[in-house]
């Protein structure tokens, strides 16, 4: 079954466009008609940018400092007249060490990146969403559902991803929605090149990811706030 989205009259705001999920997320939303803004720490120009620039509407930005984050949303709702939906996609794994050989910069790095993000861009969102009885879409992972060796650092940041979501959702009922998607490996270059012995096949694709997200922002998930929904594949 296919599923064709219309996000014709909606203005999008992706975080971490440029990374191999938010390009990806910015290509589904841009088939289906929106507004893409997309806002990364990684200029354009850059080899590990991998998103054509001219498929949205670039702002870059180091959403890790406040100022920056308001600067963006307040251009973005200047440029286009209101936001509709955020889809904070910035985000990076790092792991490899126990808990008592794990660098405090290591620590203070995930949680900058992974959750410090999410909070402020969410923070600044939120009131041009109620405007609009727009979406936050948040993304956690399927580690972040219990402890694990060598990565503790990486799924605590995405614990607090979920746990962010909730209580968004919480204190916006009935007017914007928040949700979470919980990948487990997805299939980027990058993760292949750090697990090359792995089997790919079982990775999940980030457009199907994307499909996923726009569903959650989409009017068919109306009645849906506060979940993390799982978008494990067979990984």
């Amino acid at each position: 079954m296919s599923v064709d989205f219309d996000f014709g009259d909606d203005v999008v705001l992706i975080t971490g466009v440029g990374g191999a999920l938010g390009s990806a997320v910015a290509r589904a939303f841009d088939d289906a008609g929106a507004t893409v803004c997309g806002a990364d720490v990684v200029a354009p120009e850059s080899e590990d940018f991998a998103l054509d620039p001219d498929r949205v509407d670039f702002y870059q930005a180091d959403f890790t400092e406040e100022s920056e984050v308001k600067r963006v949303v307040d251009d973005v709702v200047a440029d286009h007249g209101g936001l509709d939906a955020l889809c904070n996609i910035a985000g990076t794994w790092r792991g490899g060490d126990p808990i008592h050989e794990t660098d405090v910069d290591t620590f203070d790095f995930l949680f900058d990146v992974n959750l410090k993000t999410t909070f402020i861009a969410s923070k600044h969102a939120l009131p041009h969403l109620r405007e609009s009885d727009g979406a936050i879409l948040s993304v956690s992972a399927r580690s972040s559902l219990e402890g694990g060796e060598g990565d503790g650092i990486y799924r605590a940041t995405k614990a607090g991803v979920r746990l962010l979501t909730e209580s968004i959702a919480e204190e916006n009922l009935g007017t914007v929605r928040a949700n979470a998607v919980m990948p487990s490996v997805i299939d980027t270059p990058m993760n292949r090149e750090m697990m090359p012995d792995a089997d790919h096949s079982e990775w999940v694709d980030p457009a199907d990811i994307a499909e996923v997200i726009m569903f959650l922002c989409s009017d068919a998930a109306t009645v849906t706030s506060g979940a993390a929904v799982p978008v494990y594949g067979e990984a």
